[in-house]
């Protein structure tokens, strides 16, 4: 099981096997494939986000 949790504290629940987890090189940026979906998660410190919203 895979559990996502976004910045406003919601959660979302994986619960399909997980076929793979790719990572992009360099960089934090995932993608998910399971047996019905494809994620693509990107891992961002609280300080980038918080300065990308008050740009």
């Amino acid at each position: 099981m895979v559990v996502i949790e976004f910045p406003d504290g919601m959660h979302e629940y994986v619960t399909t096997p997980v076929k793979r987890v790719l990572r992009l090189a360099g960089r934090e940026v995932f993608y998910i494939e399971t047996i019905n979906s494809r994620y693509r998660l990107e891992v961002r410190s609280r300080e980038d986000a918080v300065a990308e919203s008050a740009g």
